[in-house]
C-alpha cells in the first residue's frame, strides 16, 4: 500500500526521510492555534504577542489562544497583537499549566496546536518553521529552538520587539553571548538530531515551544492535570508511546525571557518532580535503578493464557518473574471462561478447582490479576509480553527478552516456545504507530518495516525453578544437585548410585 501524504513510514525516529516544503513560494494549507498558558506576567505576555504579530505564517491560518490561569489582576490583550487573538480564562476546578493548555486546546480551532509559553519572543519564522514539518506528516512532535536570557520588565517594549521581528532581526534583540542554551541541546547533539533512536528521546519535548496535530493531542489524552510539575515530560512520554516522531526544529529560534526554575533551582525542581514522573514513566532512569516495587504504570505487561493449566504450571511461570531481575511488571492471567463457582455443588464436583487455587494464590499480589478475556494493550506501558500458555520462566527471563529487544531496537520479538506458538514481546510505540499509519494492513509486517523484528531463544526454562509447588529439597546435598543438574542428569546420577 502506498503511504498517505500525511502518514509516511518513518523508521523509528529517523525523520530525515521526510521532505517538508522548503521553497519560499510554498503555499501553506494547515491552520494553527498558538496556545499560550499564562499566569501573571502581563509585560512579558505583551512582548510574546508583539512577536507573534510579526510572524511569516499566514495570518488567516493562525489563531492565538491566550489562557489566563486566573491571574490577579486578570490578564488583558494588548493593542499590538495578531488579528485573530482570543483570551480565555480557566475554570476554577483546577489550576496549573497542564489545565491551562488543555483549556486552550478545547477552545482552539486549528489543525495544529503550537504551545508557546507567555514569556517567549519568537523569531519571525518560528511558527512557519514548525508548520512546514506538519505539512509532511501528521504524527510529529516538533520542538522549537530557544535561548534563555536574563530579563527584567521594561528592558524592551512591544514596539521594539515587533520592529526587530518583522524586519527578520529577532536575533539582535539580545546578545547571544550572554544567553544560555537549554540542556536538551546536548541530547539532540548526542543523537544526531534525535535521528538515532533512543527510548528517552521524548525527554526533549518539554514546555516553552512545541507543536503537534490537534487530533494527535486529543488521541493521546492531553496533559495530565494530576501533575502540577512535570506534566509536559509525562505528556511527551505518552506521545512517544502513541508512536510520535520527535523533530527538533533548529532553523529558527526564540528568546525565553528569564531563566526557568529547573536552571535556577535544579536539585529542588528534580526532587519535586521525581515521584510523580517515576510513577507514570517506566522508562525514567530512576525506575531502572530502583528496587522492585509495584508502580502505577509497569514497564512490562505480561499476558498469559492459562486455559486448563494447573496452579503449579501457572506459578512456575509467574513466581520467578515477580521475584526476578525485572519485576516491574503487571501480569494478567487470561482464563477464557467465567469465574468458577464457589457453591457446594461446584466444590464437590471439582469444577474450576485449579482456577480457584490460582485466584487464591495471587489474591493479595497487586501485580497479578485474573481475567476472563485478554485486556487491550495499555498505551502507557512500554512493552507487552504475550504467552499463549504458561511455561516455566526464570528470574531473568523478562530481562533477557527485553535485552534482545533493546539490542536490536526491535518493535517485535518472537520468542520460541516448545510445542506451541511463539510468545510475543511487543513495543507499544511501534504498534501504535503501525495502527496510525496502516491500520488495515498486517501490523506485524508494518512494525517489521518501521521498527524491525527479531527472534529470541531461551525464554522458557528447561524445567520449573523453585516455587511453592516445586520446593527445594530440605537436604543440603540434594539442593546442590538440583541447582546444578537438570532432570535428565539427576536421573542418570540416581541410576549410577543404585549400582
Amino acid at each position: 500500500m502506498n503511504d498517505s501524504p500525511k502518514r509516511p513510514r518513518i523508521v523509528r525516529n529517523d525523520y530525515r526521510a521526510l521532505h517538508p516544503p522548503s521553497s519560499s513560494d510554498w503555499r501553506a494549507s494547515l491552520t494553527v492555534s498558538v496556545v499560550i498558558p499564562a499566569y501573571g506576567g502581563q509585560e512579558k505576555l505583551d512582548l510574546t504577542l508583539a512577536a507573534l504579530a510579526a510572524q511569516t505564517y499566514p495570518g488567516e491560518l493562525t489563531e492565538i489562544v491566550v489562557v489566563d490561569d486566573n491571574s490577579s489582576p486578570p490578564l488583558r490583550l494588548p493593542e499590538l497583537r495578531p488579528e485573530h487573538t482570543r483570551l480565555v480564562v480557566t475554570t476554577g476546578e483546577s489550576w496549573g499549566s497542564a489545565h491551562a493548555v488543555n483549556t486552550g486546546v478545547a477552545h482552539a480551532e486549528g489543525q495544529v496546536i503550537l504551545r508557546l509559553d507567555a514569556d517567549m519572543v519568537a523569531w519571525r519564522d518560528h511558527v512557519e518553521a514548525q508548520m512546514r514539518w506538519h505539512h509532511a506528516a501528521d504524527y510529529l512532535a516538533v520542538l522549537g529552538h530557544k535561548r534563555f536570557v536574563d530579563y527584567q520588565d521594561g528592558d524592551r517594549t512591544p514596539e521594539q520587539v515587533y520592529e526587530k521581528i518583522v524586519c527578520g532581526e529577532g536575533e539582535a534583540l539580545f546578545e547571544i553571548e550572554s544567553s544560555r542554551p537549554h540542556w536538551i541541546e546536548g541530547v539532540i547533539d548526542d543523537t544526531d538530531g534525535l535521528t538515532v533512536h533512543h527510548p528517552g528521546n521524548y525527554r526533549v519535548f518539554i514546555g516553552a515551544t512545541g507543536s503537534i496535530h490537534r487530533d494527535f493531542f486529543k488521541t493521546t489524552g492531553g496533559l495530565s492535570t494530576e501533575l502540577r510539575l512535570g506534566s509536559d515530560t509525562e505528556f511527551a512520554y505518552r506521545l512517544a508511546q502513541a508512536g510520535a516522531v520527535f523533530v527538533p526544529e533548529q532553523t529558527s529560534s526564540a528568546w525565553h525571557l528569564g531563566f526557568p526554575q529547573m536552571q535556577e533551582k535544579e536539585a529542588e525542581g528534580r526532587q519535586q518532580r521525581l515521584p510523580y514522573i517515576a510513577q507514570r514513566v517506566p522508562l525514567h532512569g530512576m525506575r531502572r535503578a530502583a528496587p522492585s516495587r509495584a508502580w502505577r504504570v509497569p514497564l512490562v505487561d505480561i499476558v498469559i493464557g492459562v486455559g486448563e493449566a494447573t496452579v503449579a504450571e501457572v506459578d512456575a511461570a509467574v513466581a520467578p518473574v515477580l521475584a526476578g531481575t525485572d519485576a516491574d511488571v503487571r501480569v494478567t492471567l487470561v482464563t477464557g471462561k467465567a469465574p468458577p463457582g464457589n457453591d457446594r455443588e461446584a466444590i464437590l464436583s471439582g469444577e474450576g478447582a485449579q482456577l480457584r487455587l490460582i485466584e487464591e494464590l495471587y489474591d493479595a499480589e497487586s501485580r497479578v490479576r485474573v481475567s476472563a478475556e485478554a485486556p487491550e494493550a495499555d498505551p502507557a506501558v512500554p512493552y507487552r509480553l504475550i504467552l499463549p500458555r504458561p511455561v516455566p520462566l526464570r528470574g531473568d527471563s523478562v530481562t533477557r527478552v527485553l535485552g534482545t529487544a533493546e539490542r536490536a531496537d526491535a518493535g517485535l520479538v518472537l520468542a520460541e516456545l516448545p510445542g506451541s506458538a511463539p510468545a510475543r514481546f511487543e513495543r507499544t510505540a511501534a504498534f501504535a504507530r503501525a495502527r496510525h499509519i496502516a491500520a488495515d494492513e498486517d501490523l506485524d509486517r508494518v512494525v517489521a518495516g518501521i521498527w524491525g523484528a527479531t527472534v529470541h531463544k531461551g525464554l522458557a526454562a528447561a524445567e520449573p525453578v523453585e516455587t511453592a509447588f516445586n520446593p527445594a529439597p530440605a537436604d543440603a546435598a540434594r539442593r546442590l544437585v538440583r541447582r546444578f543438574l537438570n532432570a535428565r542428569q539427576r536421573a542418570r546420577l540416581r541410576a549410577m548410585l543404585r549400582r
